[in-house]
């Protein structure tokens, strides 16, 4: 442990250039939330959820996790051993679900969807639907709610991905990201213009960076093991259920690492880089 603590504090050392006019400090705090320290809310009739973040001022969060601009929310919930959420229609925005355990089904427009665990699901804005939990055992799941844009033509129909069994879009980006692409624009997002999940082996770091501009919204939480996340100065053990919002003032850097030696750690990332673009 003492070898590990004494070579992040070299990576810092050696990041130093990056250190300029970036956020620092206990303020870091203020850009990660666990969803075990919120409280309960109700939602869709009966589903429970916990708010990871909420709208604020990301240049100056009034409150810890109080720093989206462009999505609505961003939560987890869950649905208690065979409850299901009265029918519900979204207007004006869509909803990102992304299952981290139990078992389920998503119904829509006809067509019912298994749910469990990394099914990820794209809930179209006008398009009436339940969700039930068919098992024994509490259905959870990441819950983000995007707005949909003037003149956005919403999907027809839910869309389901597998994440389990989608393929490896790379495995070396910024560095070591093994990446799989959950949904994009062209899937029917309205706001985001990625959902995907990154995985990190062993002994491996994310590319430390910035993002030139602030009109951005990014996320990342841990699903799968425990990682460092390394944001500005500071170093943040992150575990399952830790989420941390990139912080858009072009000057604080940030990346993750694992620092575990036999085991991988994953993440569920999703970003806003620029506004939304019609798709062709």
């Amino acid at each position: 442990m003492v070898r590990r603590i004494l070579a992040s504090l070299a990576l810092c050392a050696l990041l130093s250039p990056l250190a300029l006019a970036q956020t620092t400090g206990e303020r870091i705090d203020l850009y990660f939330s666990d969803w075990h320290n919120s409280k309960p809310r109700t939602t869709h009739g009966s589903l429970e959820e916990r708010d990871i973040f909420t709208h604020g001022d990301p240049q100056n969060p009034s409150q810890k996790g109080a720093v989206l601009r462009f999505i609505n929310s961003y939560s987890y919930a869950t649905l208690s051993p065979r409850a299901s959420t009265k029918a519900t229609k979204l207007e004006g925005q869509q909803e990102i679900y992304f299952i981290e355990s139990g078992r389920g089904t998503a119904t829509a427009a006809g067509q019912t969807a298994d749910l469990f665990r990394n099914i990820a699901v794209l809930m179209p804005a006008n398009l009436e639907f339940t969700i039930k939990n068919t098992g024994d055992q509490p259905l959870t799941m990441y819950v983000i709610s995007e707005p949909t844009p003037p003149a956005f033509r919403p999907n027809a129909n839910m869309l389901v991905r597998d994440e389990n069994t989608i393929p490896i879009t790379s495995s070396d980006g910024l560095w070591s990201h093994i990446v799989k692409t959950v949904f994009v624009t062209a899937d029917g997002l309205g706001t985001l213009q990625s959902v995907l999940t990154v995985t990190l082996d062993p002994l491996t770091i994310g590319k430390p960076h910035v993002v030139d501009h602030d009109d951005i919204e990014e996320v990342w939480t841990a699903l799968d093991g425990t990682s460092l996340a390394f944001v500005g100065n500071q170093l943040r053990r992150q575990t399952p259920g830790m989420s941390f919002y990139h912080i858009p003032d072009n000057k604080t850097p940030h990346t993750n690492i694992n620092h575990n030696e036999d085991s991988q750690v994953k993440f569920l990332y999703f970003g806003r880089y620029h506004p939304h673009q019609p798709r062709p």
